[in-house]
């Protein structure tokens, strides 16, 4: 393995998506990642499909693809004492241990922080969990959706306030794995200060909440309970998707010199009544999306998105996921990785978000990614590196 966390030993003993995206961003900088998983059935997402590839007896579960890479993987029964004893020699050896159990269960399993400290008092455990490891529901079970209802993310995604709708994607697992990987990194600088390791905590909630941004000030500060508004921005006008004659651009005016710049463009008055500040647009907002409708009405999306361009108004389309992963400038950003897998052959991943250069400015990001494990594909290596017991 090569990046920046090359010297990290990381033990995953999580599953579904939260814990194993945290993982997964470890392992893309380098870090090497044990994944543990139940025998038999493994993670909970190598079941979780259509889609599946492959052929019918091997079959993967492309949502498992999706966080995986960087990856080995294991097969160990907690309560069996010499799959157990296999986990303590990787746990005395890690820098790192993230779970996501529900709370108590590492207790249950005689592996609870005070254990875990004791084996390894440089260990840094990230322990996820849906609503907190404490406080009057701690322990609650949760799962993306539910969180997204629970922490207020659905009522300000929709069409209006009587159409709440969740983020396309699991935004809160994927929001605590990264807040988790953030914390796990911030642990590990401070261990190099004090020699001892840590905990971190973090939840599907949590990470939701962290995320409000202007809409939690709004009701903190302001006292406004925000709703949601389709796709038009609740403090910036115009800001938001509009249609043209074939179809719908977006633009984002995020200063009075972008309104200004716009009006001279396509001809409008910047200064007409009601429209002359954020402020007055905002509260204008129906007004202000008929006038620039009609400013749209006329154009074709392509020839619309070059007259921006043009004019200096930032601007785009609403591309689907095939026209994303064909789009050049997406390539240009090391955002597909090729990986060969045990099973599936070649394969081209959604890579990750982060690219490194030196000081000269030459590129250092690595390149040597590997395809995520078939359930318990590096067994007899791991265990024969701890002395954990045969294959």
């Amino acid at each position: 393995m090569t990046g920046p966390l090359s010297d990290l030993l990381v033990v995953d003993l999580t599953r579904a998506l939260a814990g194993p995206h945290c993982t997964q961003m470890l392992g893309d900088l380098g870090a090497r990642v044990i994944k543990v998983e139940a025998p038999g059935s493994g993670d909970d997402t190598r079941g979780w499909g259509p889609p599946f590839v492959g052929e019918p007896d091997a079959r993967q579960s492309t949502y498992f693809l999706c966080t995986n890479r960087n990856k080995e993987s294991i097969a160990l029964d907690l309560k069996d004492a010499t799959d157990k004893d296999v986990l303590l020699g990787l746990v005395e050896r890690a820098d790192v241990l993230v779970e996501n159990f529900r709370t108590g269960v590492l207790e249950r399993l005689g592996l609870g922080i005070e254990e875990l400290m004791r084996l390894n008092p440089r260990l840094v455990v990230l322990s996820i969990t849906g609503f907190g490891h404490d406080g009057p529901e701690g322990g609650r079970a949760g799962y993306d959706q539910i969180a997204q209802g629970e922490a207020g993310l659905m009522s300000l995604t929709g069409s209006g306030p009587d159409d709440p709708q969740r983020v396309g994607v699991p935004i809160a697992d994927l929001l605590s794995g990264m807040y988790g990987a953030y914390g796990i990194l911030a642990a590990l600088h401070e261990r190099e200060r004090t020699g001892k390791g840590q905990v971190v905590r973090t939840s599907l909630l949590a990470s939701v909440v962290g995320v409000h941004a202007f809409q939690g000030t709004r009701w903190t500060v302001a006292g406004e309970v925000g709703r949601a508004q389709g796709n038009h921005h609740p403090s910036i006008a115009p800001y938001g998707l509009f249609h043209c004659r074939d179809g719908a651009v977006q633009i984002a005016l995020g200063s009075e010199g972008l309104w200004k710049r716009f009006c001279e463009g396509f001809g409008l008055d910047p200064a007409a009544e009601g429209l002359a500040s954020n402020g007055e647009r905002v509260a204008h907002r129906d007004r202000v999306i008929e006038v620039v409708e009609a400013a749209f009405a006329d154009w074709d999306s392509e020839a619309l998105l070059a007259r921006l361009a043009e004019v200096g108004v930032p601007a785009g389309k609403v591309r689907t996921l095939d026209e994303v992963y064909e789009w050049d400038q997406v390539a240009s950003q090391g955002l597909l990785l090729d990986v060969e897998h045990a099973s599936l052959g070649h394969l081209t991943l959604p890579g990750p978000p982060l690219r490194f250069f030196d000081g000269e400015g030459a590129e250092v990001t690595r390149r040597d990614h590997v395809a995520p494990p078939l359930l318990d594909q590096h067994a007899d290596e791991i265990r024969a590196w701890v002395g954990g017991g045969g294959a």
